[in-house]
């Protein structure tokens, strides 16, 4: 599923702007703006905590001078699971909220006329969604204190009220949270481009088409001068002493495949570049990288996870200015339009499925009780496939924080035909990994197993809370047993609750001194370590989440306040990634 792009052979409508929208079909139309989550755009709290069901309605008018050709509605992302009308008739449904799906309207449109869309939204989340849903009404941060007669008829009056509560730690934000548009190719048309590009200047490339037509491919650099140019759906080019794609502070050099199938024209931007494991280090074109740079959430004011290019632009710019050269889209694939920016501003990225919240506790197998394996794999693949030509990709993630400790096995059973899938579906092969829970790690049969073993850890947070020396002295044991594994160790989150503004003398949790006091002690165990090959701090900014005894405002580990404002453990990574760079 190709991007949409205007061009000579092709063109989009982005029916972004405002809609009519209903919590029920017995509520009144209002408005409401595309792309963006709904929770927060209005002053009714039934908004912010409504379950269920949702509605959205436009009207869009097929210009004239599309007809002739073919026309395909696209929705980048609708949250969690959508059904379609177009003029009355269903359309087509998808399930999943972070992945875009699309239809071919081409024979149910007329150019020059107006047509109606409808579109119910579904934010339920349960053990069959991705991520994962809680079915006993108890929320991730909550307490269920078990045992207490009151509590326990409260938690059944929230079953039977419909309350849906996440099994993660981010605000389950709902909506048509990605552009809707319609986009048009001739009726012979390319369906798919797959470009592996190598550090040596070899692509090899594979094009899906439709209809009659030849297939001819250039290769322009970042000039437009044709470097090298082929024939036909599939085959190798070669070009000569290529600039390679490299991260920031590096140039993130990108050439342009433009490829004209019949009169079509698909345009698709790459870089050469490689991406290996090799021992305990990750090599980069070759040469050994270490990735530093915060996790992230889509997570804005008024929008929620709705798409905003302009902030998109801000938060890279702030990347940069961290000397920062990852970022980990954690807990779902972003935007694509995020994907774009990377690539051309030389962020790496390692690309996640929003497979977290996959656990139940100790009593609960859920890889034998959740129905999520055929569904996880699909999803694993159709992110893949939207992914894969992104030079700034460099990693496959999994999931987030699923029980690895209580059924192992059945996690290793799990987990490693996923593996296997990535690697088979991923024809430039690169790493995989998981982002393993903090657990009994000599009980995960399943992380070590990884490409790359990613671990999120909050010693002196939530363990040995605000005693930094004994979590120093609990963290080495642990690097200890992982530095036997000889892999490649990235400590995937890690951080501390910060209220900005928040000062003491002596330092103590929840203030700003804590924050970077925090950092220090865990970077001190990281830095005396050889096979420690990343630092992903959890947060790049404070962001929103379910209301709970451990949330003031949402969660507030970010490195900035979530309207950007810095704290001063992002003055310290700036210095900090800075000697890293040098």
């Amino acid at each position: 599923m190709l991007y949409p792009k205007t061009n000579a052979a092709r063109a989009v409508l982005d029916l972004s702007g405002v809609w009519d929208f209903r919590l029920s079909k017995c509520d009144p139309w209002e408005s409401i703006a595309v792309p963006a989550s709904y929770n927060d755009q209005k002053t009714d709290r039934r908004f912010r905590s409504h379950v269920g069901l949702a509605w959205y309605r436009t009207q869009m008018t097929i210009p004239s001078f599309y007809a002739g050709q073919r026309r395909v509605l696209r929705f980048d992302a609708v949250t969690h699971d959508a059904v379609v009308w177009l003029d009355g008739k269903e359309l087509c449904r998808h399930r999943g909220g972070f992945l875009p799906f699309e239809a071919d309207v081409t024979d149910l449109t007329v150019p020059g006329r107006t047509h109606e869309l409808l579109i119910r939204v579904d934010n339920r989340i349960n053990h069959s969604t991705l991520p994962v849903g809680n079915e006993g009404g108890v929320a991730f941060f909550g307490s269920d204190n078990a045992g207490i007669p009151s509590v326990e008829a409260g938690k059944r009056l929230q079953q039977d009220k419909g309350i849906n509560l996440p099994n993660f730690d981010f605000f389950n934000y709902a909506g048509v949270t990605r552009p809707v548009r319609l986009y048009t190719t001739p009726l012979s048309y390319i369906d798919g481009v797959t470009l592996d590009a190598d550090m040596h200047g070899v692509l090899s490339y594979a094009m899906k088409t439709v209809g009659e037509g030849a297939v001819q491919i250039d290769i322009l650099d970042a000039q437009g001068h044709i470097a090298a140019s082929g024939e036909g759906c599939c085959g190798t080019l070669h070009v000569a002493d290529p600039h390679l794609w490299q991260p920031y502070p590096g140039t993130p050099y990108l050439y342009t495949a433009r490829i004209r199938f019949g009169d079509d024209l698909y345009e698709q931007h790459f870089g050469f570049r490689s991406i290996e494991i090799k021992g305990h280090q990750i090599l980069l074109n070759g040469s050994p990288i270490h990735l530093h740079g915060p996790c992230k959430h889509e997570d804005l004011p008024f929008h929620g996870r709705g798409l905003d290019v302009c902030a998109n632009v801000a938060d890279i710019a702030l990347y940069r200015w961290l000397n920062a050269n990852v970022l980990r889209m954690s807990h779902y694939p972003y935007a694509e339009e995020m994907y774009d920016l990377c690539d051309r501003e030389g962020i790496l990225v390692v690309d996640e499925t929003p497979a977290v919240g996959i656990g139940a506790g100790d009593r609960v197998d859920p890889y034998k009780t959740f129905p999520l394996a055929d569904y996880h794999a699909k999803v694993l693949a159709d992110m893949i496939a939207r992914d894969r030509n992104h030079p700034s990709v460099i990693m496959w993630s999994l999931g987030n924080e699923p029980d690895t400790e209580h059924f192992p096995q059945s996690a290793y059973d799990y987990w490693k035909p996923l593996y296997d899938l990535a690697h088979k579906l991923d024809t430039q092969n690169r790493p995989v990994t998981m982002v393993c829970c903090q657990n009994d790690y000599t009980k995960d049969l399943i992380t070590r197993t990884m490409d790359v073993v990613c671990i999120n850890r909050y010693y002196g947070w939530y363990n040995l809370s605000g005693d930094l020396e004994t979590a120093k002295y609990a963290f080495n044991i642990e690097l200890d047993f992982w530095e036997e594994i000889d892999k490649p160790l990235i400590l995937s989150e890690y951080g501390a609750d910060t209220v900005n503004g928040l000062h003491n003398v002596v330092p103590e949790m929840f203030s700003e001194e804590f924050q970077v006091e925090y950092y220090e002690a865990i970077h001190e165990c990281l830095d005396a370590r050889a096979f420690v090959a990343g630092e992903f701090p959890w947060n790049f900014a404070d962001f929103n989440t379910q209301q709970g005894p451990m949330r003031s405002g949402g969660n507030r580990k970010g490195l900035f306040t979530r309207d950007r404002k810095p704290k001063m453990a992002a003055h310290y990574f700036r210095r900090r990634w800075d000697h890293f760079e040098k």
